[in-house]
């Protein structure tokens, strides 16, 4: 019998600038070996994903954001659990981006999305998210 894989629920904020642009975030070498990722967290105990992308995002970068449409929600096993982690489309309404768990962040339009190191769960949105930031445009 196969061994359940316990599932751990995030949310990733996608936030998309006045240009179009999603901001993309690198993780530390020793988190995730340095890959890139869409910034967010674990939801907590009675949080709704919008409100766990909000506080999500505030501790991590600094910024408020208005919290939009859920774009995809992405099922991702990874060796020891099962990833469902909710994207988010969120506009940045307040705050300057300051990296307290990144090591570096980009700006990205659709053309460049590909370009970074994401990690495996991360790359199921691509796709997704590149049709949606051109029907932006």
């Amino acid at each position: 019998m196969t061994e359940q894989l316990k599932t751990v629920e995030v949310v990733a904020g996608l936030v998309v600038d006045a240009c179009g642009r999603v901001l993309a975030t690198r993780c530390a070498p020793h988190r995730h070996g340095g890959g890139w990722e869409f910034p967010g967290g674990k939801l907590e105990a009675g949080e709704t994903p919008a409100q766990a992308v909000q506080r999500e995002l505030a501790e991590e970068l600094a910024i408020q954001v208005e919290a939009g449409e859920l774009l995809q929600t992405v099922e991702w096993d990874y060796p020891t659990f099962h990833l469902r982690m909710h994207c988010i489309i969120c506009r940045p309404v307040a705050g300057t981006i300051q990296l307290r768990e990144h090591t570096d962040a980009r700006w990205l339009g659709a053309d460049e999305l590909y370009t970074p190191d994401w990690l495996p769960a991360d790359v199921v949105v691509l796709d997704t998210l590149a049709a949606y930031l051109r029907k932006i445009r």
